[in-house]
């Protein structure tokens, strides 16, 4: 009864992780640049160690864990906003940001501001980074264009170019928040094309989201109603056992 009861419990787990996962992905449906997760899940055989000094071998238990989390990397569609600062990449470039420690973190997020000394920064505030470092502007700049290929000029002229860099192997970036990926030895982006006043929308499909967090309810409601019934099952055991020694 208990190892039942202990599957059981390992699914159930790990349909909550599958749950908390989904539930990102609809909160992020409209985070510019966002990437869907998955979980993937695998079968874990228990015991690990084998009891062969025994006549008879260790009964082999099969529980559920996740595995990894997995992210889709496909392009979202492109969304005009004539922001000039909005930006969006048509490729595999990834924007490069300034962290708090000087290190660099990558995002398709080109939702980007000036802060209040005229750098270019994310909507968290950390700098956007061009091939020269991060930027900043005055007055006497006036109005900024970037071009196809992320130069970015203002009425002063050139002022310096966006650092866009490609990830070979986007699966092995690893994920810190706020959209936001880290990654050993990013390349430099072969051909790319810079979208001034746009934003790539997030991959997320909700439809597909909302489908897949009803089918994880009714797999979870089934995994508490086998918990019930190899309970009431262990209880009836007891019970009966109990008369019969009366």
């Amino acid at each position: 009864m208990e190892n039942a009861q202990l599957i059981n419990l390992s699914r159930q787990i790990t349909l909550r992780r599958q749950m908390d996962v989904t539930a990102n992905n609809i909160a992020n449906l409209n985070t510019s640049g966002f990437k869907a997760k998955r979980l993937i899940f695998e079968e874990f055989i228990m015991p690990v160690a084998e009891a062969t000094a025994f006549p008879r071998g260790d009964l082999k238990l099969s529980y559920v864990q996740d595995s990894r989390t997995v992210t889709n990397f496909l392009a979202g569609s492109i969304q005009l906003t004539g922001n000039e600062l909005d930006i969006a990449v048509d490729g595999d470039g990834w924007f490069a940001i300034q962290m708090e420690d000087g290190t660099e973190a990558y995002s398709r997020n080109g939702a980007f501001h000036l802060n209040n000394v005229g750098q270019l920064v994310t909507s968290e505030g950390r700098p956007v980074l061009t091939e020269g470092g991060p930027i900043s502007f005055t007055p006497e700049d006036g109005s900024i264009t970037i071009s196809d290929d992320g130069t970015i000029s203002t009425r002063l002229g050139a002022r310096g170019r966006l650092r866009l860099v490609e990830l070979d192997l986007p699966q092995n970036a690893i994920a810190i928040g706020n959209n936001l990926v880290t990654y050993d030895n990013p390349q430099p982006v072969g051909r790319v094309r810079v979208i001034q006043g746009g934003l790539e929308n997030s991959n997320v499909q909700g439809v597909v989201e909302i489908a897949d967090m009803i089918e994880i309810t009714r797999k979870y409601e089934s995994v508490t109603k086998m918990l019930k019934d190899t309970d009431d099952l262990a209880r009836q055991a007891i019970e009966r056992l109990g008369s019969s020694q009366a």
